[in-house]
């Protein structure tokens, strides 16, 4: 099969975002005048080391694009197998200004270089000040960029000096209302390595 998204696929369900995958998870928090925010975002990733940068997407102007607009920070915090449900519950379409810590019960703590709040049990979380955000193409897409300022790792996730994502076994989205979770990990040298 062959289509130009341009003129649609002809499938009952969009099979773009079904390509692209596993996509890892931000799990974006932010605070702004109406309260503090925590909504998953499947189109994130790392972008640069040094300095640490990081992007999400936004398809509409949602209460985290908002908070980003309005105080220039933001944490990802990293979802693990355990967290699945209370990740999901966070993506219900609420009200500005509801707080979806309390709505979810999750326990919260302050970042340490931004004013903003982060998931207390995440395996890691990534503190970040807003370089840009960029409009996309289309209604109402936005990409946010952020270079990391400090960084989270739970303690248990440490072993032998690397963060061992077996650990905390992460989640990832698929397309559909597919997810995945990491539960086997291998070693692959590049040629060269020693």
């Amino acid at each position: 099969m062959f289509y130009r998204p341009a003129e649609g696929h002809g499938l009952p369900h969009n099979p773009f975002n079904a390509i692209v995958t596993p996509r890892p998870i931000g799990w974006i928090s932010t605070r702004g005048s109406h309260g503090d925010n925590l909504a998953p975002y499947s189109f994130f990733n790392a972008v640069a080391y040094v300095p640490p940068q990081v992007m999400f997407s936004s398809t509409g102007t949602k209460d985290s694009l908002r908070n980003i607009q309005e105080t220039g920070v933001f944490a990802v915090n990293i979802v693990s197998f355990e967290m699945m449900h209370k990740m999901n519950a966070t993506s219900a379409d609420l009200p500005r200004g509801v707080d979806e810590f309390s709505e979810t019960g999750l326990a919260r703590a302050e970042c340490d270089t931004i004013p903003c709040p982060r998931v207390a049990g995440a395996p890691a979380t990534l503190e970040c000040q807003m370089t840009q955000i960029i409009p996309l193409k289309g209604n109402d897409n936005f990409l946010i960029l952020g270079e990391v300022t400090g960084v989270h790792m739970r303690d248990d996730c440490l072993v032998d000096g690397r963060f061992d994502v077996t650990r905390f076994n992460p989640l990832a989205r698929l397309g559909y209302k597919d997810y995945s979770v990491v539960r086997e990990v291998f070693e692959l040298p590049r040629p060269g390595d020693s």
